[in-house]
């Protein structure tokens, strides 16, 4: 499954950036194919079981691909897989897809006890 390897990915990417320190909260940006938000936080908390990223907040942006048809002129943001097939709203095959697939780590908090204790 997709959104498994993504939690993970994001998971060890912010223990690494942790550097030991526990994690209250993560803000990750994910651009590209439709995920469900839910699936990955729950990814993300079953990955982070037993790492300092256990219980941490999760904040997701998505930043949907966007589907330029050539046949209608309609132009949309991607919700699910059959719209970067077909146009949603003339299902012609004649479309552009366009926008970001990176996935970014934006942001780690770390328990502000743990910084003074530093």
């Amino acid at each position: 499954m997709h959104e498994t390897g993504l939690s993970e990915a994001i998971v060890a990417a912010a223990v690494r950036r942790a550097a030991g320190r526990r994690v209250s909260g993560l803000r990750v940006r994910i651009g590209g194919h439709p995920v469900d938000p839910d699936v990955v936080t729950q990814g993300i908390q079953v990955a982070a079981a037993g790492t300092v990223v256990a219980d941490a907040a999760v904040d997701l942006i998505l930043e949907p691909m966007t589907v330029q048809c050539h046949g209608c002129g309609r132009s949309a943001p991607v919700h699910d897989h059959l719209a970067m097939v077909a146009c949603p709203g003339c299902g012609g095959v004649d479309i552009d897809v366009s926008g970001s697939d990176d996935v970014v780590l934006e942001s780690i908090t770390v328990d502000s006890a743990e910084l003074r204790a530093v």
